[in-house]
């Protein structure tokens, strides 16, 4: 599946976290592999109030950080 960061900002979120579980050490390998500018995504899941939390190696709430 490829990733698009303008999609639905729900499912990029759910995408991402799934693909950070299963098949990636970090995020930069993530952006790196999918061709995924690493800000950009942190700024479009940011609008649901989301943010990598590096520790738990995935996206959670803000105030979760």
């Amino acid at each position: 599946m490829s990733i698009n960061i303008t999609m639905d900002p729900q499912l990029l979120l759910s995408i991402v976290n799934t693909k950070l579980r299963n098949h990636y050490p970090t995020l930069e390998a993530l952006c790196k592999d999918l061709n995924l500018d690493e800000e950009a995504l942190k700024e479009r899941l940011k609008s649901i109030e989301k943010t990598y939390h590096p520790e738990t190696h995935q996206f959670v709430s803000l105030d979760d950080d």
